[in-house]
Order: C-alpha cells, then sequence, then structure tokens
C-alpha cells in the first residue's frame, strides 16, 4: 500500500510541473518528483533485489551439486562420498546448465530495477559464464572452468597427483561413522577422477599438447609418493592417504563412535578400496606419464610455441588479468615497474651503506650466511615461529585499518612431506566458512636454503594477514550477499589485494629493520619481474635460462626459488602478472579515493569497500569503490 501511495503521490507532482512551467517553480517541483521516484524506486530495488538474492542463491545450490569437492571445502557434508566428474562431457554439461542460468536471469530480472548491489551480483554471474564460455576451446590445454588451477593437468604446480589426495585429506570431514563411511566411498572415486584427468592429458597430448619435461618428472615422483608404502607395499610407512584414513578412523575409535568390529570393518573396505580403485588408477597414470616423457621438448618452451598457444595466451591474460592488456603492454609496464623499484632498492642499499652495487647487493643477500635460516629441523622451526610472530603482531593492529574482520582463525605449517618441494612458493588454504577449519599458511622447508630471512616477513603478511587469510575469511564470512559471491574467485584481484597487503603491512609499521624492508621491496620487485618473465617466456620466445638470470639479475631471490618461479610461469600461462596489475589497480583506486575525500577519507571505509563484496573482477571493483566515493562524499 506505501508503495502505491508513493506511486500515485509522484505522479500527481509530475502532474502539477507540468502546468506550472515558470523556471523556479519547475525546477523545485522536479527536484521533489525526483526525489519521491527515487524512494518508490529504491523500495522497488531493494524487492527485487531480494528476489535476484534468493533467485541466485538456488541456482548456487545447483551449480555447487557439480562440485563435491567445493562442497567440502565450504564445510558441507553434502554428497561427500563423491567427487567431481573431470570429463569433457563434465565440463560441457556444467556450461550448458550455466548458459540457461544467464537466459532465465536475462529473462526474469530487469537490470535497471536493481540495487547497485543487485545489479554487481547480476554482473558477476554473467561475467563468470562468459569466462567459461570462452575458455572452451581451451580445455585441450588442461584449462578448465577454475582460474585458481593451472593448466595442463600433472604438473608441479598444483598438479592433480598430488592435490586431488590434498584437497580431500584437507576438507574431508569425519564426524560420526557415516562421514567414514562416505570417506571410503570416495576413495574409490579417486580412481575415477584420476583417470578422467589421465585421458584428458592424453588427449591433449595426441595434438602435440604437454607441458615441459619438469613437469612430467615432479609428476611422477608425487604420483609414485601417493601409492609408496602401506597398503600398496609392505612397509612401517603409510601412504598418505592410508595414513589419512586409518587418523580418522582410529579418532572415531576413541570417541566411542564405532566399535572395535565395525572399525575392523571399515577398515578392511578402505584397504580393498584403495587396492581395487586407487592403485590401478595410479599405476596406470605413471605408466603413461613414464612412457610420455620421452616426446617432451628438451628445452622448455612457452605455450605460444603449442598449437593454439598464442591464442591461448592471450585468452589466458585476459581471464587472469580480467584486463584486456595485450602481452606486450603487460611486459612494458613490468620494464617500468623494474625500473621504479630498482631505484627504491639502491637508496636502502645506501641507507645500510653496503660497498657495492645492486647487483652485489643481491648476492651478499643470497648468499650470507646471517640472511639464512640452518637447513636443519631447527632451523625449520624458527621459519615457522618467527612467521608465526610476525603474523601475530600484526594481526593485533588490524581493528586500526578494517572494520570487516575475520572469525575463521588462521595457523602456520609446514607443507607435508608428499607435497614438499625444494625451492616450492608458499601458499595459503582457506579454512571453512564455519570456523571448523582454520586457514593455512603452508610453507616449503626441504630446502631452507631457498628461503632469505629479509623477504620471509612479507611472504607472511601475503599468504596471512592482512593478505589471503583476511581477504578470503573476509569473503567466505559475508552476509546480505547471494552466497555464491562468498567463493567467487578472479585472481588479479585476490593476487592483487595479497601484494598490496606487504606494502599495507609496512604502512601498519611491520619490517622493523631496513633489510626487511628490502626485503618487501624485493618482493614487489619480484612481482614486477613477473610480468617481464611470463611475457617473454610465452609471447617473445625467451628460454627458461634467459628468465632466470632475468630474475638473478633484478632481485635476491636465490637460484633455486628464481628457477621454481619460471618453471611454475611455464606451466601456469599468465598468473604470474595477475599480482602487479591487481595491486596497481588497488593503489590508484585508493589515491582516487583521498584525491577526492581529503580529510573524509578513511582507510577502514576504504578497506571494507575493496574487500566487502568479496572476489570481484577489476572494472567491477572500481565501480563498487566509486560507489563508496560517492556515498561518503555525500555524507
Amino acid at each position: 500500500m506505501r508503495a502505491l501511495t508513493g506511486v500515485l503521490f509522484a505522479g500527481f507532482l509530475f502532474s502539477l510541473a507540468g502546468c506550472q512551467r515558470d523556471e523556479s517553480t519547475g525546477q523545485n517541483l522536479s527536484a521533489i518528483e525526483a526525489e519521491s521516484s527515487a524512494i518508490v524506486t529504491n523500495a522497488e530495488r531493494e524487492a527485487e533485489t531480494r528476489r535476484l538474492t534468493e533467485w541466485l542463491d538456488a541456482r548456487y545450490e545447483e551449480e555447487l551439486q557439480f562440485s563435491p569437492l567445493m562442497l567440502a571445502e565450504k564445510g558441507s557434508k553434502d554428497l561427500n562420498d563423491q567427487l567431481d566428474d573431470f570429463s569433457a562431457k563434465g565440463l560441457a554439461q556444467q556450461l550448458a546448465w550455466k548458459a540457461a542460468t544467464v537466459e532465465q536471469l536475462h529473462e526474469e530480472f530487469d537490470y535497471q530495477q536493481l540495487t547497485p548491489a543487485g545489479q554487481e551480483s547480476y554482473d558477476l554471474w554473467i561475467y563468470q559464464y562468459e569466462r567459461a564460455r570462452a575458455a572452451e576451446p581451451f580445455w585441450r590445454m588442461g584449462y578448465a572452468t577454475n582460474s585458481y588451477w593451472p593448466s595442463f593437468y600433472f604438473t608441479q604446480m598444483f598438479g592433480m597427483q598430488s592435490d586431488l589426495p590434498a584437497l580431500v585429506m584437507n576438507y574431508h570431514r569425519v564426524d560420526d561413522r557415516e562421514d567414514m563411511l562416505a570417506l571410503v566411498t570416495r576413495l574409490a572415486a579417486m580412481g575415477r577422477a584420476i583417470n578422467q584427468l589421465k585421458l584428458r592429458a592424453q588427449a591433449a597430448a595426441k595434438q602435440g599438447i604437454r607441458p615441459p619435461r619438469f613437469a612430467y618428472e615432479v609428476a611422477i615422483r608425487e604420483a609414485e609418493e601417493q601409492v609408496s608404502g602401506a597398503p600398496f607395499a609392505e612397509s612401517e610407512q603409510d601412504a598418505p592417504i592410508w595414513g589419512f584414513t586409518k587418523e580418522k578412523l582410529d579418532a572415531l575409535l576413541d570417541l566411542g563412535e564405532i566399535d572395535r568390529t565395525d572399525a575392523d570393518r571399515v577398515r578392511a573396505r578402505a584397504h580393498q578400496v584403495l587396492h581395487d580403485d586407487f592403485l590401478p588408477a595410479y599405476q596406470e597414470l605413471l605408466t603413461w606419464l613414464r612412457t610420455d616423457i620421452v616426446n617432451t621438448d628438451d628445452e622448455a618452451r612457452g605455450v605460444g610455441a603449442l598449437p593454439g598457444g598464442e591464442a591461448f595466451y592471450r585468452f589466458s591474460l585476459k581471464e587472469l588479468t580480467s584486463t584486456d592488456m595485450t602481452p606486450d603492454q603487460l611486459h612494458q609496464l613490468g620494464l617500468k615497474e623494474v625500473t621504479r623499484i630498482r631505484g627504491e632498492m639502491d637508496a636502502l642499499r645506501e641507507e645500510v651503506q653496503f660497498e657495492g652495487d645492486l647487483q652485489e647487493f643481491f648476492t651478499y643477500l643470497r648468499e650470507d650466511s646471517k640472511f639464512l635460516y640452518p637447513n636443519t629441523d631447527a632451523g625449520r622451526e624458527s621459519y615457522l615461529s618467527d612467521s608465526r610472530a610476525f603474523l601475530k603482531e600484526i594481526t593485533k593492529k588490524l581493528p586500526d585499518y578494517f572494520g570487516l574482520l575475520p572469525k575463521t582463525n588462521l595457523v602456520v605449517k609446514r607443507v607435508e612431506p608428499h607435497r614438499e618441494q625444494d625451492g616450492g612458493i608458499q601458499h595459503y588454504f582457506p579454512g571453512s566458512p564455519d570456523g571448523a577449519m582454520p586457514g593455512v599458511y603452508y610453507a616449503h622447508l626441504s630446502d631452507m636454503n631457498a628461503y632469505s630471512k629479509a623477504d620471509m616477513e612479507s611472504i607472511a603478511y601475503h599468504e596471512g594477514n592482512p593478505g589471503h587469510h583476511l581477504q578470503f575469511s573476509i569473503q567466505r564470512e559475508l552476509s546480505g550477499v547471494p552466497k555464491f559471491r562468498t567463493h567467487t574467485r578472479v585472481m588479479a584481484y585476490s593476487e592483487g589485494w595479497g601484494l598490496y597487503a606487504e606494502q599495507l603491512a609496512e604502512e601498519m609499521g611491520a619490517f622493523h629493520d631496513p633489510y626487511k624492508r628490502f626485503g618487501r621491496l624485493n618482493g614487489e620487485m619480484w612481482r614486477a619481474v613477473r610480468l617481464v618473465v611470463d611475457t617473454g617466456l610465452h609471447a617473445k620466445d625467451w628460454s627458461e635460462e634467459q628468465a632466470v638470470q632475468y630474475f638473478l639479475a633484478n632481485t635476491s631471490l636465490p637460484e633455486a626459488a628464481a628457477r621454481f618461479e619460471v618453471r611454475r610461469y611455464l606451466v601456469w600461462p599468465g598468473q604470474a602478472t595477475a599480482y602487479k596489475v591487481g595491486m596497481l589497480k588497488i593503489l590508484e583506486l585508493r589515491t582516487r579515493a583521498m584525491e577526492t575525500l581529503g580529510g573524509a577519507f578513511d582507510i577502514r571505509g576504504f578497506h571494507d569497500a575493496v574487500l566487502g563484496g568479496g572476489a570481484l573482477p577489476l572494472n567491477l571493483l572500481e565501480k563498487r569503490v566509486q560507489r563508496w566515493v560517492d556515498e561518503t562524499a555525500k555524507g
């Protein structure tokens, strides 16, 4: 009734304004009319946006049925006896479903009748479909619909030979007997999943599309580790998946959730499933990898040298930066940033009164023992404890910079032995939205000579707080938005935030000595170098060695870490460019907001605007921040 009365009142004002056209009266009535119409329209828009949210929530629940792993990652036990369909047919079915939802979205909702927040959700749903549709021609490259996975299937970077078991072990919750039975069924499904991925890798290989030889070598080693030890061989050492299974079963026994007789039956069933389904799939995968490795190139090549690789790289850059920047534009941006950061590095070199040029300073930071943790268990524990201390201190300061704060806890762990690699990149696994599973900052520590004390503080902030843990946790805990937005992933947004967080940590008072501040600059340089190297490898015919030498000439990264980085880019084209592009956009938006708002600018409000809508492509992020600026300016 209130809405109807408002409409009639607005119509009356419109008629009155048409009868009285002297300039001053016309302007006053037009202002009243606009205000009244806005009130009515806002009420209607709020109602329509609530309807859209309900509709999107229903569609998201349908979408989650395609991914039992995503359900598990969310903390849900729905479909916890199943795994995703990784076949090309499965991808096609999901894409067709998504296309149908977009058609229905257009039919059922008028974009102009939504609030700005509703329009943002509408745009994001369509954006996700459009990027999935654009990816379809590149499924043969190993690319699916999730930019958070590298190209190809079995590589050293999140290769499914090791990450599929890791995902199950990280996210499958076992609280009772039914959960345990579901785990056993899921173990059998892992064999099917590995077979599906192997078939797609084989189809790609027949077209001449393969990752470099080093990726095969790591995939073979990691696949072997998955089926080494009990129950696959007589051994006192358990294979990772068997150790996990036994641990969960023993915990249920201790809790009294299952009796000994039943536990023995479940254990026997798990043993059989691992032998009948899991082991054969890995054996067949290993046989194929060992056979096909002879067809890989002696010298690693970028994707531009592969069939269809140039188009794939252009697609990857658009997908991963959420911009239309070309390989050459990104390359030039990288060169410009490298020059700028070198100047800041040189100033710090002079501050510490180092006698020698910047290249000699890099060598000093790489090789002097005072910048290295001992390559011992004690040294590894020191790295972890120092990281925890840095994060503890910065976390205390978060309320001064953020209104939104995460509820999910953060823990720091060493990467499990079956996934650990020398020089491997530290990384973050999100926790569950309900807080049952904490977020984890994982550190590769098998070779302590690959990590400098000067660099490790900024990495902790990037992966933990105020970086990925803060960003992912806030997103997953959002309320008042469609549920799909709590899990949307956009590489330039999240990695741009992670790199921005390193600089923000310095503004928050971190990095108490000049070498740690140099480490922060080194981290930024590292990401600027990525722009140059990634585009060099995939669009300018750079060799692996050329890329490594460029790294060593412009950063203090140890050679092992630099080589790991370059090999990462070779199997994940374009991903390395997202960091700098995203960071620069966030800084641009902050500078613009500060200039517009002056004394009304509030860093907490800015950060909440950036993080409060979850991950967004950069054009939608810009619109969101501009709305916050406009609303703040109005008071």
